[in-house]
């Protein structure tokens, strides 16, 4: 027990920091209302209300954009179930939020006690990576999913560490269980970019392994450690594989669209370009690693909320500051900087001299590849390169978050650093490392006092282009120029403060290295001041982006979605199903909101991984007709009979029967019926089969949906070829039972026909006729449809992926490999300790 004394005060402390920071929200029980949270829950409503209904979960809902799978909604499979009892106890059952710091400093613990760290030095490498600023900022955003994928990463390469360390089995099952989180987690981008990470290390550990003559050794680690990755991949089999079918039908997956001229930026297979390099880091903002504020700090905070700044601030210009963000940079929005911690900045540095061996330079190395593809679109080369020929690069965006690889290479690099020094007290004074100290002084305090005493020096503008094109806009020709050089003034302030912020913290920690040096200050007294020098300087620069106002009573979650009087009218229609459009806030929150979602079935909504169709749909014909719609409604003051249906035909072939617009002062919401709507299906007079998805789109424009259905000829055979459907008075076909996953309707014709359903077009969706089966058309680019023989029939569709059954076999079976493993760690260790005693 004396021997796990040091780890259990480490994670103790851990516990009480995590309570801390989080004080007194924690204990009051307080939230964060965070957007993409509450996205969450409207989207999921429908399917949350099933499970309770059933027992059984759905992999389908209507609640948003017509209809997607439940992929990537919570995903949740009966294999994960025993994976999730373990992390509850790995989270030491934790309250919400401390228990998110809490595991991210633990998992970096563990790495660096595999690397053999002391206990002490580990706690303190603990709190310098949990508490880089870039987590504390996704947490209030409501990326939480991102955050837990974070924390699991260390521990995962602690595994390859403890392989490569020749400890076979114990890193293998370390590795397969922290992959297995990570994936559960459910973030495969973060995932993805430290798979880099991984592969930087095993180049490390070979290069190492042949200078010793150990390749055997090295190969065999590497063998255990890919059996570890097959068995943690295959235990989130399920997830993985059906967001794989799906990221091929989502905005990841290619575009059938051909674009021409400058907007011809899609990849090959993925986001277009454009998207995915959106939100790149700017060169010069590269400079927040080791000044916070030096872009100004967030989006969210404007110019008046700076004292700084402000005390520059010329009054006659104060009602403009208090529009103007404070951040000044090269993303759309950012809503706080990625900061490291100034000394843990220096320690990094410091360690790419006097650290020696191949993972130093595999450190400095996986930094440098992070910084420099995190700037995207302002180094196109290098991310041209890899959109276009590195695997799976292409489905994710922000290729900002790329730094959070950089957030972890240097404060490991830097706890290297510092052990080198203590445990070697003359290190510093070595006639070799003088140049790299020297060095070191000049890259992070030279750079730092050079901000403090003369900002422009780095950077050659204050203001964006956006808000000078918005400011020659808004002020008179005579107010710009003083305005401008006032608004830099500011802003240098603002980089100035921070620049000498971190410069003193460089000399405060320097100062306990000379201490040392000159054995004026223990070890251990060096390490708690180093400790609590970058505790405070981390946690303050924090507490700007997650503090304490900005918890709210639990009461607001479920205010969010309190049902107003325009749902409560809409829902005293029972039909079976139909679908609402919120204008209200168009057109920005038509698709950034899920609070309609949560009571109806939505034409809009929210959510990173919609079907690439139906985005096409929004962009070519949705929005364009919503404008339209809204003109017209508010011109017939809400007489719909005196509307011409035929500006908004593609919202009526999605069933849509409800319109909320915003009406009087106080833009209240009021619901308006569409009696234009076409229901849930239609027999068509005529099927017209295009060659490509451009023809199918544009067709749109011309025809009248419930007359012709337009069919990409790749969908000919599945409707028998059919070009003259039947429709008369006698055709009619109805929606007699409805569940999300499984739909049924009653079918009457003289004749063969087709019908068009309106609902959303995914490959999956099964179909019978009276029980036999029969294919699923797509028509009208998003919709489904069926070949009708004449007569009276029981149409019967259902989403029930039987790849499921397999993916879960598979998934039980790497579970039951991991517990052998664990099982003969156990046994082992079990005999070591008996012939020991």
């Amino acid at each position: 027990m004396k021997k796990f004394l040091p780890d259990l005060i480490a994670i103790l402390a851990f516990i009480i920091l995590s309570f801390a920071y989080f004080f007194p929200a924690d204990i009051e029980g307080r939230i964060l209302f965070q957007h993409d949270t509450a996205a969450g829950v409207g989207a999921g409503q429908e399917s949350k209300e099933y499970l309770e209904r059933t027992g059984e979960r759905t992999r389908w809902t209507n609640s948003i954009f017509g209809g997607m799978p439940t992929y990537q909604m919570s995903p949740s499979y009966d294999s994960t179930t025993s994976l999730k009892g373990v992390e509850k106890v790995y989270r030491l059952f934790l309250p919400d939020y401390v228990v998110l710091t809490f595991i991210m400093m633990l998992g970096f613990y563990i790495l660096l006690r595999a690397f053999g760290i002391s206990a002490w030095l580990a706690g303190l490498g603990g709190v310098i990576w949990a508490f880089s600023s870039y987590f504390f900022i996704l947490i209030p955003a409501g990326h939480i999913w991102k955050f837990v994928t974070l924390a699991y990463i260390p521990p995962t390469i602690a595994g390859v560490v403890l392989a490569y360390r020749k400890k076979y089995l114990l890193g293998g099952i370390i590795t397969a269980l922290f992959i297995a989180l990570q994936i559960q987690s459910n973030h495969i981008q973060m995932s993805y970019y430290f798979m880099f990470v991984i592969l930087f290390f095993v180049g490390a550990y070979f290069e190492d392994a042949y200078k010793k003559k150990e390749l055997p050794h090295f190969f065999k680690a590497s063998a255990i450690l890919a059996l570890a990755a097959v068995v943690g991949v295959c235990i989130n089999i399920s997830n993985l594989y059906h967001t794989y079918e799906y990221s091929k039908e989502t905005m990841r997956g290619k575009s059938e669209l051909k674009q021409e001229g400058a907007v011809a930026s899609q990849t090959s297979s993925g986001l277009d370009r454009d998207y995915i390099t959106n939100w790149s880091y700017g060169i010069g903002e590269t400079l927040t690693l080791l000044v916070p504020n030096v872009k100004g700090g967030g989006s969210g905070s404007t110019m008046s909320q700076s004292e700084v700044a402000m005390a520059k601030a010329n009054p006659m210009y104060s009602g403009i500051y208090s529009q103007l963000p404070q951040y000044f940079g090269e993303q759309p929005w950012t809503a706080g900087p990625v900061y490291v911690g100034a000394f843990v900045m220096f320690l990094f540095v410091l360690g790419c001299f006097i650290v020696k061996g191949p993972l130093k330079w595999a450190l400095l190395g996986a930094t440098i590849f992070s910084i420099l593809l995190s700037w995207g679109k302002n180094f196109m080369g290098l991310t041209d390169f890899f959109i276009d020929y590195v695997p799976m690069y292409n489905k994710f965006r922000a290729v900002s978050s790329i730094l959070v690889i950089a957030e972890f290479t240097i404060p490991l690099l830097a706890i290297f650093a510092l052990k080198e020094i203590l445990s070697k007290p003359d290190t510093l004074k070595l006639k070799e490392n003088r140049g790299g100290v020297i060095a070191t002084l000049v890259l992070t305090a030279g750079v730092a006092l050079i901000l403090a005493v003369a900002p422009g020096a780095f950077f050659s503008g204050f203001i964006t282009t956006q808000e000078m094109a918005a400011l020659i806009q808004a002020l008179p020709a005579e107010h710009l120029a003083p305005f401008v050089a006032n608004l830099t003034e500011m802003r240098e302030a603002i980089i100035a403060s921070d620049a000498w912020r971190s410069f003193f913290i460089i000399m405060i920690g320097c100062l306990f290295l000379f201490l040392y040096q000159q054995r004026k200050l223990k070890a251990s007294f060096t390490l708690a001041g180093i400790a609590l020098l970058c505790l405070i300087d981390m946690w303050s620069v924090n507490k700007r982006y997650l503090n304490d106002e900005q918890f709210v009573p639990k009461s607001k979650q479920t205010e969010a979605f309190v049902k107003t009087q325009a749902d409560e009218m809409i829902l005293q229609d029972t039909t079976l199903n139909y679908r609402v459009l919120n204008f209200i806030g168009f057109p920005g929150n038509t698709f950034n909101e899920n609070n309609t979602a949560y009571w109806h079935k939505s034409v809009g909504g929210y959510h990173a991984a919609k079907l690439r169709r139906y985005q096409e749909m929004i962009d070519h014909h949705i929005v364009p007709e919503m404008q339209e719609t809204y003109q017209a409604v508010a011109t017939a003051g809400g007489q719909m009979d005196s509307v011409d249906a035929s500006k908004f035909r593609v919202l009526n072939m999605l069933n849509t029967k409800y319109f909320i617009f915003p009406a009087g002062e106080q833009g209240q919401a009021v619901p308006v019926v569409n009696p234009y709507a076409y229901g849930n299906a239609w027999f068509v007079d005529k099927v017209q089969y295009v060659n490509n998805a451009n023809e199918e789109i544009d067709a749109l424009n011309d025809i009248l949906p419930t007359e012709t259905a337009v069919v990409d000829v790749k969908f000919k055979e599945q409707l028998k070829g059919v070009t003259e459907g039947y429709k008369d008075s006698l055709s009619t076909i109805q929606l007699t039972s409805y569940e999300p996953n499984r739909l049924v309707y009653k079918a009457s014709t003289p004749k063969d026909g087709v019908v068009v359903f309106s609902e959303i077009y995914y490959p999956g969706w099964q179909a019978t006729i009276d029980g036999q089966p029969v294919d699923i058309a797509r028509a009208d680019y998003i919709l489904r449809a069926i070949n009708v023989p004449a007569g009276e029939h029981t149409i019967e569709m259902w989403f029930d992926p039987q790849s499921i059954q397999v993916t879960e076999s598979i998934a039980y079976a790497a579970l039951a490999l991991l517990l052998i493993g664990v099982m003969v760690l156990a046994w082992t260790q079990r005999n070591k300790i008996a012939k020991k005693s």
